[in-house]
């Protein structure tokens, strides 16, 4: 147990971060993280840990999430980390929601890339077998989204 609880503590934020990109909305995210630990433990305790794995949990709980709501979750996202002076913590929550603003205009998928690339620390292999396609496709399918949101953002 003591070897999950470093596995939490290690990946939790990565995890939550990955969420927040995705659903836009801090309350689902931390719900998706809570709930993606409680799965991997209850199902796969057995098994040596990845984060591959935890990470593909916490995508398919988004994916029913979102069917379930049959809408796009809404932006309303706090600062990830809030700032001291008064100021940079409006400016910091204004580039975020640009930046969020910006993501929910790609597709899906270039969403769900994005977000994996960026959050969760995977190798492009990992993120391949988890969109089951080749390495080479996956970078491809990054360089692309990071293009498109560059265009959005200026």
């Amino acid at each position: 147990m003591d070897k999950f609880r470093a596995f939490y503590l290690e990946n939790g934020g990565r995890l939550y971060h990955f969420l927040l990109r995705k659903s836009c909305n801090s309350h689902v995210a931390n719900d998706l993280v809570q709930e993606s630990f409680t799965r991997y433990l209850e199902k796969y305790k057995n098994r040596e840990l990845s984060l591959a794995l935890l990470f593909t949990i916490g995508r398919n709980l988004f994916h029913d999430y979102i069917r379930l709501q049959k809408h796009d979750a809404s932006l309303d996202v706090e600062p990830v980390e809030p700032a001291s002076d008064q100021e940079k913590k409006y400016i910091e929550k204004e580039e975020a929601r640009r930046v969020l603003d910006a993501m929910k205009q790609l597709s899906p998928e270039e969403r769900d890339i994005l977000a994996l690339v960026v959050s969760s620390g995977l190798s492009y292999a990992d993120i391949a077998a988890i969109h089951q396609c080749s390495e080479t496709n996956i970078k491809v399918k990054v360089h692309r989204a990071r293009k498109k949101l560059r265009q959005l953002l200026t």
